[in-house]
């Protein structure tokens, strides 16, 4: 069985992010044939359409990564309410120039962790409105909005809550049987 290449986008640049946390919890316990790569948004530059025509290298690679993925996965905190600049630009990177959307076509979910008790769910829905727009199939339920505390899950990925672990599991699974979908 072939492996199933997840493009893993992470908005937040803080070295012991509560949203890498998660998403390393969500990749322990996919399946085997499921590969997370992480990619980097904090070496982009500000997307400008100067560079349309003559691509930065970090951006061509951004773009190559996501093109090279089976599926996507954001995992992403909330920042003023919404999407973290450094992950918007990253989409709008990804999406351009005119005609060579990156990400157009591919399955995906969004997740996010944050200490605030509704967790990152005002950034999700502004994501979505994005992703929407940039025509990644997402798979609609079930939401993670997890109000991160102590102790809920550590940098790698191992959870310390039983029914985080439940509830997660059963996402992953949506996601996985979502994601196969599109790859089968």
């Amino acid at each position: 069985m072939s492996k199933v290449n997840v493009a893993v986008f992470v908005g937040s640049l803080r070295k012991d992010s509560f949203n890498r946390c998660l998403a390393r919890a969500v990749e322990r316990l996919a399946p085997t044939d499921f590969a997370f790569n992480h990619i980097r948004i904090d070496d982009l530059p500000l997307y400008s359409q100067d560079f349309d025509h003559d691509y930065p290298a970090n951006a061509t690679r951004l773009k190559q990564q996501v093109e090279a993925a089976d599926a996507l996965l954001f995992v992403t905190p909330e920042y003023n309410r919404s999407i973290p600049g450094v992950l918007k630009n990253a989409l709008d990177i990804g999406s351009r120039p005119w005609g060579t959307n990156s990400f157009a076509g591919k399955p995906g979910a969004v997740i996010g962790t944050s200490i605030a008790t509704t967790g990152s769910a005002m950034s999700q829905q502004h994501l979505r409105n994005v992703l929407a727009y940039l025509d990644v199939s997402l798979l609609a339920q079930p939401e993670v909005f997890v109000h991160f505390k102590d102790g809920l899950f550590d940098i790698d990925g191992n959870i310390g809550v039983e029914s985080t672990q439940k509830f997660l599991q059963g996402f992953v699974d949506r996601y996985v049987a979502w994601v196969r979908r599109f790859k089968p």
